[in-house]
């Protein structure tokens, strides 16, 4: 810098000296030639101003400020907005599991096929596929000439019987006063018992077909009284034997139902409320296990849906080509998770051992070769570590480091460990 200053200043003498210079004579040129620069230069020199970077807000503030270690503030809205999901640590029980695939099935206990049960067509289909169906509902009507005839035969047999049922007991009155002779009461008697047995076979035959005699009864006096020349008689209402839902239909409208070669059976309704888990188990494995044992399934599908059965069939019999037996697991279906026909995991619980300490696989984290669960605070989590004991698929136990009604986070957790390692 110094340097530069004299260099300045010899410009500025060296202008008004110029003219002086050239009319010199060659004595005073030279003596301006030697004349050293260090001589021009000024000899004040300024003290140099030494400016200190003044603190930032961050570095004043950054080391105050720093939570502890192993401590994550957060607020209640950036843990509900993550999807952390909370719950208190409790008791559990550790359960020794073997598992293997299975299939979802129909019950077939919840499984009724609706049956023509006469010779017919049919005239009307009132459930389409997958319509619910209650029990008794009325599914299909028919128009039968069988039906026509066993509702004329209890109708006729019904007026015979109450017409022999009067000339009898006129008979009885007559005989009994000695007004008419024992042979007229015994013949009133014997045309009103076969009546009575006619009736009878009559009543019997509509029970068969399910047809309810006063209904009968009951629908022929309505004809009567509108005379409107339509009759009723060859219409045959099928209902279905329980409540549930159509899975099959097996016939159209105008379809002749009931002769041989004929299909059997309209519908098929089934009540998947609940169903069955089948499973074919290894010889190896049927000694540990037995009806009444629990059952957790759970779905391949992404949506991971899971459930709890309980065995209720175990084959007796082994197949002689696969070496497994035959089991059966029921399992509630109300929410219709289970599809019949999918694929499932079964998962039988052994053995069950009762631990102090459990929590979720998903709480736990391992940092630094240690396994550490985040511990809710007023202020956010703080990081705990724990040691673990025994697990199944789902739990594990924790015998150290964690008490029983402590809150801790039980999902998304690794959200929790990367922001635990920004301030590392």
């Amino acid at each position: 810098m110094k340097r530069i200053f004299a260099i300045v200043a010899a410009l500025a003498i060296e202008a008004p000296l110029g003219g002086l210079a050239s009319q010199a004579s060659p004595a005073a040129r030279t003596l301006f030639a030697w004349v050293p620069l260090s001589r021009l230069e000024t000899s004040t020199q300024a003290e140099p101003v030494v400016v200190k970077d003044a603190p930032t807000p961050a570095d004043s503030k950054g080391v105050a400020d720093a939570p502890p270690e192993g401590v994550i503030n957060i607020s209640s809205e950036q843990i509900e907005a993550q999807e952390i999901k909370l719950a208190l640590v409790e008791k559990g029980v550790i359960a020794r599991r073997l598992s293997v695939p299975g299939t979802i099935a129909l019950d077939m206990d919840l499984v009724a096929r609706v049956p023509g049960r006469v010779v017919g067509t049919v005239t009307q289909m009132r459930k389409r596929l997958g319509d619910p169906v209650s029990q008794g509902e009325v599914v299909a009507v028919l128009d039968s000439r069988e039906v026509a005839d066993a509702k004329s035969e209890y109708l006729t047999a019904a007026v015979a019987f109450d017409l022999r049922k009067t000339m009898f007991e006129r008979a009885e009155i007559l005989w009994g006063k000695k007004i008419s002779a024992e042979q007229q009461y015994l013949q009133a008697r014997a045309t009103y018992l076969e009546a009575e047995l006619r009736l009878d076979l009559a009543r019997q035959k509509l029970s068969a077909l399910k047809l309810d005699p006063a209904e009968v009864e009951k629908a022929a006096k309505q004809e009567s009284n509108l005379k409107s020349g339509v009759s009723s008689l060859r219409e045959y209402e099928i209902r279905s034997l329980i409540s549930g839902r159509v899975i099959e239909r097996k016939v159209d409208v105008g379809t002749l139902i009931g002769s041989q070669g004929d299909p059997p059976d309209l519908y098929t309704v089934a009540d998947l409320s609940m169903v069955w888990v089948e499973i074919a188990l290894a010889t190896t494995d049927l000694d540990v296990i037995a009806e009444g044992q629990t059952v957790v399934i759970t779905s391949g599908r992404n949506s991971g849906a899971r459930g709890v059965g309980q065995i209720i069939f175990i084959s007796p019999l082994v197949d002689p080509d696969t070496r497994s037996a035959r089991v059966i697991a029921q399992i509630d279906n109300k929410e219709s998770i289970w599809r019949p026909g999918s694929t499932v995991t079964a998962s039988i619980v052994i053995k069950e051992e009762p631990v102090e300490v459990l929590v979720p696989r998903a709480a736990l984290q391992t940092i630094g070769g240690e396994q550490v669960v985040f511990v809710r605070t007023p202020n956010g989590f703080q990081r705990r570590v724990v040691t673990t004991g025994r697990s199944d698929e789902q739990n594990v136990e924790i015998t150290s480091g964690l008490s029983a009604g402590e809150q801790i986070a039980v999902k998304n957790t690794f959200l929790l460990k990367a922001e635990l390692g920004k301030g590392e």
